[in-house]
């Protein structure tokens, strides 16, 4: 799986060309737009490999490629909330902690147990969110409904699957294989003119290698389980 991934990206005679675009467009990606953009290129590759295309695709249809870039950013600003909400609650304790006790050691002792708990919270539900993220934009792909990026009926079957959890560490090895190719170039100038186009092949890359994980599985509705008559979309 590691290396049909990794070669997935070159698959195509456009491939030089699809490199190139998305490299650039997240080099200017403080323009917000091109980040967009890239994601929307990402959705589509996931496209294509769920339905088994082994050959990337092509930047056409940027608005498309737009209006799919703006979903997959709802949803992972949707999921972002919630460590970010713990953390807000965690600095309201603190301030209240501080006001309610003043300068007492117990108060000090409380605000210190609450800010590292916090941060213990904030860091375990960031990265069980980095790793379900990805299985929301599956389903949302999937089952072609963005409602079905935040329905645990939906994501559960994915998320606690192996082929799922499979193509996910192949995907985050593929990113820190990258990182590290990143930083060993950034030893010279050059490294920070390729890391953008680094960054987008290992993107790309890691698209497949959970897309081509997850495409045999069935559907939430295609299950077993699965209710006789299901709710309309």
């Amino acid at each position: 799986m590691f290396q049909e991934a990794l070669n997935y990206p070159r698959n195509s005679d456009s491939a030089l060309k699809n490199v190139a675009i998305g490299g650039l467009l997240l080099f200017v990606s403080f323009l917000v737009v091109p980040t967009f953009l890239v994601l929307g290129y990402v959705v589509r590759a996931l496209r294509g490999v769920l339905d088994g295309v082994e050959e990337p695709p092509e930047f056409d249809d940027w608005g498309e490629m737009l209006v799919d870039g703006l979903k997959v950013f709802a949803i992972g600003f949707v999921y972002a909330l919630i460590p970010a909400t713990i953390a807000l609650v965690a600095v309201f304790a603190t301030g209240l902690t501080g006001a309610i006790g003043g300068d007492s050691s117990g108060a000090g002792l409380a605000i210190g147990l609450i800010a590292f708990a916090a941060l213990a919270l904030v860091t375990v539900v960031s990265l069980v969110i980095g790793y379900v993220i990805p299985a929301a934009i599956v389903s949302w792909v999937r089952a072609d409904r963005l409602g079905a990026a935040f329905s645990p009926s939906e994501i559960r079957p994915l998320a606690f699957s192996r082929t799922y959890a499979t193509g996910w560490l192949v995907a985050f090895g593929i990113s820190l294989l990258s990182a590290i190719v990143i930083g060993v170039l950034n030893v010279v100038v050059i490294g920070a003119i390729l890391a953008p186009f680094i960054t987008f092949y290992a993107n790309v890359a890691g698209t497949h290698a959970i897309g081509s994980a997850v495409r045999e599985m069935p559907l939430v509705e295609d299950g077993p389980d699965a209710p006789t008559s299901q709710p309309a979309a």
